[in-house]
């Protein structure tokens, strides 16, 4: 997709679907889960950690935002902060706006990433259901002291569009069709996990490493 097209397109009032159930079935997936993607890796807790986690979410997907404003909190106290889990979050947009999204949280630098995702989901319904996402997206970045130049340069990088597509379309190459979609030590789970299902799925695993 150009710029001049996908700069047009994130006005449009694309909203991505997902699911908010867990299915329950988990599925082994191709050994190439791990393997280097085209944008770095954007992860939370040790290397070591005994199980990995992986997510694809999309920013304007609800049962996303719901896991990550009161799931995933509890998850990193319990989990990641302990050195039980890896947790390592990747792009799958399903619209034009959380490709942006997911652009300008890459485009403000590595310290302030968690925190504008943090704050594109909390701010979800504003910019992901307004009539005009650019005029909105722009308003929520400018809480992370983004300017007008530098907002319009982030959606105007093809490279990076480019490789936030890559990645989606390394996830799809996985089996992702829905967010946020889930792989613990490889093995899929569709839907958004309460820490309930994160715990019954999670504790045996670490269980089993001796941690």
């Amino acid at each position: 997709m150009k710029r001049r097209t996908f700069l047009s397109t994130v006005s449009v009032g694309a909203i991505g679907l997902g699911l908010g159930i867990s299915s329950g079935v988990a599925q082994e997936t191709p050994p190439d889960l791990m393997a280097p993607g085209p944008l770095p890796e954007k992860s939370f807790g040790r290397d070591d950690a005994p199980v990995t986690v992986v997510e694809y979410a999309s920013m304007t997907c609800g049962h996303c935002q719901r896991f990550h404003l009161e799931t995933f909190p509890a998850i990193k106290r319990d989990y990641i902060d302990t050195g039980k889990v890896r947790f390592i979050f990747r792009e799958f947009p399903f619209d034009p706006r959380s490709t942006a999204a997911f652009m300008l949280a890459r485009c403000v630098g590595d310290d302030k990433w968690y925190p504008t995702v943090d704050l594109l989901f909390r701010t979800q319904e504003k910019w992901a259901r307004a009539e005009s996402g650019s005029v909105a997206l722009q308003s929520a970045m400018a809480v992370t002291g983004m300017s007008t130049k530098d907002f319009e340069a982030c959606l105007g990088d093809q490279a990076l569009l480019e490789k936030v597509n890559a990645v989606a379309e390394g996830g799809k190459k996985l089996g992702v069709d829905a967010t946020p979609t889930f792989f613990i030590n490889g093995k899929k789970e569709s839907g958004a996990l309460s820490i309930a299902q994160f715990a019954e799925i999670v504790d045996p695993l670490v269980a089993a490493a001796g941690k």
